[in-house]
């Protein structure tokens, strides 16, 4: 018996997963949590064969769980697609991904594939990623945008990244134009459309 944990934050659609691979002859789900911040006490209490999270949590998202819990046996259920997400998942060991609109026999399958020690990356994903080439964007780019899509100013970003204002205009300046972006709105939501934010 493949025993799993779930974890998402939408009840109704974690409770229908459980449901669905609850019919399965050999998976069993022996945890369900709603914030990734939830999900290492229920592996240590429940001690899941995998663990199959999705990406957008409350209290920690699913990538930072897999990035916490090296060694763990994880597959990324979400709808979000973004070629960045992908990268990082790997990159944290994941062993699968799969899109939230998957019919649940996929889903079982992928399951039983990461749990025999393969890997399973839906190919229009797999696909994506490809194409979008690797993050251009440097530690600090990420940094200045990500606060910068908080909403904080360029005074305010100095300050948190302990640089000159000058210095932060030109990590702006310099991810808008890796981005194509004519200004940090559209760069910001380049980036994490990609999800490289």
């Amino acid at each position: 018996m493949i025993r799993v944990l779930l974890a998402d934050d939408e009840h109704l659609i974690r409770t229908a997963i459980a449901t669905l691979l609850g019919l399965e002859p050999d998976i069993e789900v022996v945890a369900q949590v709603a914030r990734g911040d939830e999900v290492a006490a229920a592996v240590t209490a429940r001690d899941p064969d995998v663990l199959v999270l999705d990406i957008e949590m409350p209290g920690m998202d699913g990538l930072t769980v897999a990035e916490a819990l090296p060694g763990r046996t994880m597959l990324i259920l979400t709808s979000f697609g973004r070629p960045g997400y992908l990268r990082r998942a790997l990159a944290a060991g994941v062993r699968g991904f799969v899109p939230k609109d998957a019919d649940a026999a996929e889903l079982a399958s992928a399951i039983r594939k990461v749990h025999a020690g393969g890997r399973y990356l839906d190919p229009d994903l797999a696909a994506s990623a490809m194409m979008a080439g690797d993050n251009p964007l440097t530690e600090r780019e990420r940094d200045a945008l990500a606060l910068a899509a908080r909403g904080d100013s360029v005074a305010e970003i100095a300050r948190g990244l302990h640089l000159t204002e000058g210095t932060v205009r030109n990590y702006l300046s310099s991810a808008m134009g890796k981005l194509g972006a004519t200004n940090r709105i559209t760069a910001i939501k380049a980036a994490q459309d990609l999800g490289w934010l």
